[in-house]
């Protein structure tokens, strides 16, 4: 129920920034159709992150021209200032939004007003002089190593029967676990891109960047079968299959987010106690597992592609929080 409230509320939300977008005089329309065309083709973001930077983009000029009774003879962005900044974000934390949340919709701002800047649409910056407010970063849930085990050997038996789909999902929960890999970068991987040789994967991150992850027997193993056995079935039983796409969905085409979603949400939930997590916490995991096991930060950062380290060193955080639960439960002198 509460995964079905929350679907209907993000589609309304997408409803209303599409109404607030048709409302604004066409000079604001176009430069936002630029702004977007800028994000995508240029920077080469993600169209996830692509949607989340221009919604923010609306939702701030749709405040602009309600409150500042812009029309179509006016330039988009006249009267924007730092002023219009924090009343905007004001609003959103007056409407309920987190300080994460803010702090993101603040960002969002400042690269579109460099931006503007940059374009001749806006005379000086006004998101230069933003403070984004302080976020309070959340420990992502983790499995435990046996809890992930347990994850991929009920995909294993799930795969024995060498039902194609079967075999595909014990491929993915495989390879997000051993490689880290975001659901996006998952779902763009072609066949060509996996080196049995070698041993690895070449991954297509955010921005475009390309990096080489490896993986390790069991995922090799897991990915041969679906290979071999389950993706020419599955391509077999489809009208037109991709014929690039690693992963195939149920229809023949390359494999949705959504889908893998399903896919880890339902492998998890096999597992009593379990944290119920998507792809991402099994990114969460790779990375804590990894720390764990002595790798160096670098190198995690690295293999997961973040841009830079101190996003690698939240799970620094995580590790260390573990080793005090741990402490807690095994030492006579902790409490």
């Amino acid at each position: 129920m509460w995964a079905a409230v929350t679907a209907k509320d993000r589609e309304a939300a997408r409803v209303d920034l599409h109404a607030i977008r048709a409302a604004l005089p066409s000079a604001a329309r176009e430069l936002i159709t630029e702004y977007e065309r800028h994000l995508s083709l240029e920077r080469g973001l993600s169209e996830h992150t692509v949607r989340a930077y221009v919604g923010d983009v609306v939702s701030l000029l749709g405040f602009l021209h309600r409150d500042h009774g812009a029309d179509d003879e006016r330039r988009a962005l006249d009267g924007l200032d730092v002023a219009v900044l924090r009343a905007w974000l004001a609003h959103q934390r007056g409407d309920g939004a987190s300080r994460t949340t803010l702090a993101r919709r603040s960002a969002a701002a400042r690269t579109f007003t460099a931006w503007a800047r940059r374009q001749g649409a806006i005379e000086g910056d006004p998101g230069a002089r933003l403070v984004s407010p302080r976020t309070h970063r959340t420990l992502p849930a983790v499995l435990r190593p046996d809890e992930a085990g347990e994850v991929l050997q009920s995909a294993e038996s799930g795969a024995a029967e060498l039902d194609p789909q079967g075999l595909r999902d014990r491929a993915v929960l495989e390879l997000l676990y051993a490689t880290g890999v975001r659901v996006s970068e998952l779902c763009g991987l072609d066949v060509d891109d996996v080196d049995f040789g070698g041993r690895v994967v070449r991954v297509l991150g955010k921005g475009s960047k390309e990096r080489v992850v490896p993986f390790g027997v069991p995922a090799e193993r897991a990915l041969r079968s679906w290979l071999e056995t389950g993706r020419p079935a599955m391509a077999a039983a489809a009208s037109k299959a991709d014929p690039a796409a690693l992963f195939l969905g149920v229809r023949g085409g390359r494999l949705d987010p959504r889908a893998v979603r399903r896919v880890v949400h339902d492998a998890v939930g096999s597992v009593p106690g379990a944290a119920d997590m998507g792809p991402h916490g099994l990114r969460h995991t790779a990375a804590t597992h990894l720390l764990e096991g002595g790798a160096d930060l670098r190198s995690v950062q690295e293999l997961l592609g973040h841009a830079t380290l101190a996003t690698t060193q939240l799970y620094t955080h995580v590790t260390v929080e573990r080793l005090k639960a741990i402490h807690d439960r095994a030492h006579p002198r902790a409490r």
